[in-house]
């Protein structure tokens, strides 16, 4: 009779620490750049410390919650000429599957919702490290950035220039900062 060894894994949960962490972004507006927030999110890494690439992430993101300091703006996003927040509350992203490129840097592949519709993309993202905060808590630290295409996801509104081009710019560039704990 042959004995079955348990192993232990290393796999823990961390969630995201929202007071040390942000979702920002940036669109190009006119001829500068627009930039925001998102105030209320949460979400869990299941991190594999002895294998990283076994790792999951799942983040939401309460779209309402955008805030680019200029409320006429915010009022405007949350209409249905852009996130409709009364019909889709949420933004979420779930990966499913990471790879390792090299040293701290990861390629975490996932399902990115925005307005009902889901697209994978990849995230880059480097993890900034492990860390015991003051009180004896473990800390995670990532950060990542991506450019998406708004239209993608059904955020199409926009308005002519006289000049010719567009009000709004395709492109969103969304950078995270992430703790966990």
């Amino acid at each position: 009779m042959s004995t079955a060894t348990a192993i232990a894994t290393a796999v823990r949960t961390f969630a995201i620490d929202t007071s040390h962490s942000e979702v920002t972004f940036q669109v190009r507006h006119l001829i500068t750049k627009v930039r925001g927030r998102f105030s209320d999110f949460s979400g869990t890494i299941e991190f594999d410390a002895e294998n990283p690439v076994n790792s999951t992430v799942n983040v939401t993101i309460q779209a309402a919650s955008i805030d680019t300091n200029e409320p006429k703006r915010d009022g405007h996003l949350r209409s249905d000429d852009f996130f409709s927040t009364e019909t889709y509350p949420t933004l979420s992203f779930t990966s499913v599957k990471i790879t390792r490129p090299g040293g701290d840097h990861y390629d975490v592949e996932g399902d990115l919702t925005i307005r009902d519709v889901t697209r994978r993309i990849v995230l880059p993202v480097t993890h900034l490290g492990t860390a015991k905060d003051p009180w004896g808590n473990e800390k995670l630290a990532f950060e990542a950035e991506t450019t998406i295409n708004r239209k993608e996801y059904g955020l199409n509104w926009n308005a002519a220039l006289e000049t010719g081009g567009f009000l709004v710019g395709d492109d969103v560039k969304i950078s995270l900062q992430i703790q966990a704990a």
